[in-house]
């Protein structure tokens, strides 16, 4: 956007009052292509106009796009939420969450009277039917039509009552006891009526509640003796009694609720959602959306969009973490729902084991979006959320020192790109700053040099890492700050420690020690860094120090001095090689004079 554009819409956005209120973002056309709402509109509208440095890249496309905006002052910040809503669901905005999916949606249809059916439905007809849902699983519909209809004995076939009823014998369904038979008259057409009714409350209320109020009749049956009434009770109890013993109960803590989890990548993320009814998993739902900079603002918009689709809120609502205007949210949900809604963040026990399988299901189906493998985005998406990054790190770079008591100095770099190791992007240092055992000085020189090429415009240093990770404790961390407020570079940085045992158990910055042990995902991701840094720098170290020691049993030789004795190693790589060579191959190295070629051949006790 050019800089007269952007500065005559900040200066609109001043000219707003610290209101609640709506704004609606506008593109070249004057189509709307954002809406938000805001506490103060003049706060939230001039954010967007000014730097953009804590924008994420959607934000920043949807300000380059946008020419102008209007607002409307509300009297609230619900009433706000409120319109918004309205507003969203009217214009669908390019840049709003908006929860788009390729599954459709899927209804449980409930025929008009008389004799009423239940079935499965892709859409709403205005046929008189009563419609539940929507669902968007069409497994789920289905399975739950089909449990309804086995359990109070509804017909599943074509025939329509009461014109069909007489005209022929029952089918094989009603010989096994899956069906009543209204159409040879083995069922009246009140107790079909009342079997519907019964059936509805067990599709709305759930099972638990079904059997309580089946009891109840069961029980009005046997006192007024009208035992066969009673025994079709017991039946239906004992059916769905049969039924929920083959579906596993995965929440004894909380009957009902819904889980939202996101995970996010560089370009796109995944909401997944699992609902629970009657502790049992009977649906989940996965949205692939652009990825997401600010989570809390994410899981907001989300469950405001998720919900506006559905009629059906439970009382509870789980997340994998903060959720932005959270109160604000509840109220709406609550008035919406007629009851008491409430959104929780769980931090252990049974419900933070589901938030964590809702939080692997959004990681593996955002891998399978994205060509990852599954494990990868989990353990990248972990991370980020263990260490508070703003966005999930695809690069990571990890810096380890190796040496012998000070001497043969060096450094090993290794990057891991989507949480595998990246080995196009290793370096190499030799510490050249000092002599002696200094590994936060190392550590230093390390990273300077490193951002130093990249100043300069070496591609081989860029890009930048989204995260760097330093093999040691809180020192090393400090060491490299002054460097990156040098190069006014702002990454994340935290050191990788580890036990006596040389495993590592944590990681550390700002003087906290962010314990990785029962983070399996992190702990994973983590320890392979850290063995692989280790692994590069030693390797590196060993070859150099090999090299060195050499090098030095050559300066042994008269009149063979350091830079000689490199260039002899340079030339013949091994000491055998050397040691072989004869008078004129040794010659023919720079420096080297017949005399000292002689020295040689004399020093390894050659006679040619």
């Amino acid at each position: 956007m050019p800089n007269e554009k952007l500065k005559e819409l900040r200066t609109k956005a001043m000219r707003l009052p610290l209101t609640p209120g709506v704004y609606l973002m506008k593109d070249k056309n004057g189509k709307i292509i954002y809406v938000g709402k805001a506490k103060a509109l003049k706060n939230r509208v001039s954010q967007y106009f000014g730097s953009d440095k804590n924008h994420g890249i959607k934000v920043r496309k949807m300000v380059e796009n946008v020419t102008d905006f209007d607002f409307i002052l509300c009297d609230s910040e619900f009433e706000a939420l409120v319109l918004e809503c309205s507003l969203i669901k009217q214009y669908n905005p390019k840049y709003n969450i908006l929860l788009k999916d390729d599954k459709g949606y899927h209804y449980i249809e409930i025929t008009k009277p008389p004799y009423r059916k239940i079935r499965e439905a892709k859409k709403k007809l205005d046929n008189g039917s009563e419609y539940l849902g929507p669902y968007t699983s069409s497994f789920a519909v289905k399975n739950t039509v089909d449990e309804t209809q086995n359990i109070f004995k509804l017909p599943k076939c074509n025939k329509s009552f009461p014109r069909d009823i007489g005209k022929g014998r029952p089918c094989l369904n009603y010989f096994i006891s899956l069906c009543s038979a209204p159409c040879a008259r083995k069922i009246t057409e009140k107790e079909y009526n009342e079997a519907i009714e019964e059936a509805i409350d067990f599709i709305k209320g759930g099972s638990d509640k079904a059997i309580s109020q089946m009891k109840k009749r069961m029980e009005e049956y046997a006192e007024n003796l009208e035992f066969e009434k009673a025994a079709k009770m017991r039946d239906r109890i004992n059916a769905i009694g049969k039924l929920n013993e083959k579906q596993n109960v995965v929440s004894n803590e909380v009957k009902n609720q819904d889980i939202f989890a996101i995970a996010t990548g560089p370009e796109k993320a995944c909401i997944s959602v699992l609902r629970f009814n009657d502790g049992r998993l009977c649906d989940n739902e996965d949205f692939i959306i652009d990825a997401v900079k600010d989570l809390p603002q994410a899981r907001s918009e989300v469950i405001t969009r998720y919900y506006e689709l559905r009629d059906t809120i439970p009382l509870r609502i789980v997340v994998d973490g903060e959720v932005a205007d959270a109160e604000l949210l509840e109220e709406w949900l609550t008035k919406k729902k007629g009851r008491k809604v409430i959104i929780t963040v769980p931090q252990r026990g049974e419900q933070a084991k589901l938030v964590s399988m809702c939080s692997a299901n959004a990681a593996e189906k955002l891998a399978q979006s994205e060509g990852l493998k599954g494990n990868q985005a989990a353990q990248s998406d972990e991370l980020a959320k263990l260490l508070g990054l703003k966005k999930v790190p695809v690069y990571i770079e990890a810096y380890d020192i190796s040496h012998t008591g000070g001497s043969d100095n060096v450094a090993g770099m290794v990057v891991f790109k989507n949480a595998l190791p990246y080995p196009k992007g290793y370096k190499k240092f030799a510490i050249k700053g000092f002599v002696g055992q200094d590994d936060y000085a190392s550590m230093a020189e390390v990273l300077d040099r490193r951002f130093a090429r990249y100043v300069d415009g070496d591609e081989n240093f860029a890009p930048l890492p989204d995260l760097i990770l330093l093999d040691g404790g809180e020192g090393q961390v400090n060491a490299v700050l002054p460097v990156m407020r040098k190069y006014n570079i702002n990454i994340p940085i935290f050191g990788m420690v580890k036990d006596d045992r040389h495993r590592t158990r944590a990681i550390t910055a700002n003087g906290e020690i962010i314990a990785i042990n029962s983070k399996r995902q992190v702990f994973t991701l983590v320890s392979n860094i850290q063995e692989e840094v280790h692994r590069f720098a030693y390797g590196y170290h060993r070859k150099k120090h090999t090299k060195s020691t050499l090098t030095s049993s050559l300066t042994q030789i008269e009149g063979i001095g350091e830079k000689i004795a490199k260039d002899l190693m340079k030339h013949f790589k091994t000491i055998t090689a050397i040691k072989n060579a004869s008078l004129e191959e040794l010659c023919k190295v720079k420096g080297i004079s017949e005399k000292k070629a002689e020295s040689i051949i004399n020093f390894f006790g050659r006679n040619d």
